[in-house]
């Protein structure tokens, strides 16, 4: 990017956070229980990502290292594999 296009794109940025930062008066009323639920939906929210994160650990550590993992062989009981 040259510098006009920096400058632009900066000043873009600074007057999209002062519209942003101006507060205008909400005329609502929160009560307490919309405090727990917002933190019940934060909790929420980490333990899907940590979910995820496990799931996929394998995957995710394998594409830092370079390495291709293998999808993990079926658990015993299950159906043997087809044959080709």
């Amino acid at each position: 990017m040259d510098l006009r296009t920096r400058r632009l794109v900066l000043r873009v940025v600074v007057v999209l956070l002062a519209f942003l930062s101006t507060a205008s008066p909400a005329y609502a009323y929160l009560d307490p229980g919309t405090g727990s639920m917002l933190v019940s939906a934060v909790i929420g929210v980490a333990a899907a990502v940590g979910l995820a994160l496990k799931m996929f650990w394998y995957r995710i550590v394998g594409l830092f290292r370079g390495k291709r993992v293998d999808t993990p062989p079926p658990a015993a009981g299950g159906a043997p594999p087809a044959k080709e």
